[in-house]
């Protein structure tokens, strides 16, 4: 049974997140047409604030137990800063100033995630910044997302028994996220505001603690994959449009729009040019196909008449 105070201590949290998201939407709203949000006020549908994710952010950073909050402080410190930076070269590299500091983030994450005991655990935790990032492309994905995934957690949780967290049941984390993402995605679902970095990283990195919460390593792994094939089915519709419009992968199978989530975006984009260069693989196995290796072998960079792609080398890789 749920104790009555963690029962207050969700409320709490679920009206905390719903007023303040409202709150920051009006503020943000009010700042951005004045002008002074840049970066932070989209011209999307008119004008969108983003980075309202600074509410779930700030609630996990809070409330989560005591040690494991620093990743999501962390991570969300440095996103919040890609978010206010955004597409900025990063001098004459071909990186930019918000990815910079994403990378950074996601590497000290890593790094106080070995600290704090997590092991190679701490690896996927900051991994699971990439299917999440890539998810929030559509009003409500990400939300969706962390809803399913939080909800599964808990009852793993419940079934297999986990034990405390610290004097406090497992089971309050994901519950957790789960009400502090009911509180903030009416909005969202309705395409009115942006997590914007700050929110899907701060969601990612919570949900990869609860998972190692379960039992370490195996059920971090298992997890890890099933939110990649659960934001891969989510954006599915998106995904097959972007595919046949701009990648020309016609008839895109679940392996592609599987690798798109696992290493799509300006990052994975750079480790392509860095890793093939700018040659573009023209896979024609069907196996390989239905795993989706069109996907992962796509060369935004390819050279001009490399390959029936070479017409695209001129469009700039999606940077998420």
């Amino acid at each position: 049974m749920i104790s009555s105070s963690l029962i207050w201590a969700l409320l709490i949290a679920f009206l905390l997140s719903s007023i303040l998201t409202i709150g920051l939407n009006i503020l943000f709203r009010y700042l951005g047409k004045e002008g002074f949000l840049g970066n932070l006020f989209p011209n999307v549908r008119g004008g969108i604030p983003r980075s309202i994710g600074l509410v779930p952010f700030i609630l996990l950073a809070f409330c989560l137990p005591t040690g494991y909050n620093n990743l999501v402080l962390i991570i969300g410190i440095f996103a919040f800063i890609d978010d206010v930076l955004g597409r900025r070269r990063f001098f004459e590299l071909p990186i930019e100033w918000g990815q910079l500091s994403r990378g950074i983030g996601i590497i000290l994450v890593m790094i106080i995630g070995f600290r704090l005991g997590f092991g190679y655990s701490s690896i996927l935790i900051a991994f699971l910044v990439q299917p999440i990032n890539i998810s929030d492309m559509q009003p409500g994905s990400t939300c969706i997302v962390t809803i399913i995934m939080s909800i599964i957690t808990a009852i793993l949780m419940l079934i297999l028994g986990t034990g405390n967290i610290q004097e406090i049941p497992a089971y309050y984390t994901p519950l957790l996220i789960l009400v502090v993402c009911l509180g903030y995605c009416p909005l969202d679902f309705a395409g009115k505001i942006m997590l914007g970095e700050v929110g899907n990283h701060a969601f990612a990195v919570a949900l990869g603690i609860s998972f190692y919460m379960i039992g370490g390593f195996i059920p971090t792994l298992i997890l890890t994959i099933a939110t990649i094939c659960l934001s891969a089915f989510v954006r599915r519709s998106t995904l097959k449009v972007f595919f046949i419009k701009r990648l020309k992968i016609k008839n895109p199978t679940f392996g592609d729009y599987f690798m798109d989530v696992l290493t799509g975006g300006g990052l994975g984009d750079l480790l392509r040019r860095v890793i093939i260069g700018k040659k573009q693989y023209n896979v024609k196995n069907s196996i390989l196909i239905l795993l989706g290796f069109r996907r992962l072998l796509y060369n935004p960079y390819a050279k001009k008449d490399n390959t029936s792609f070479s017409k695209y080398d001129n469009e700039k890789p999606r940077l998420y």
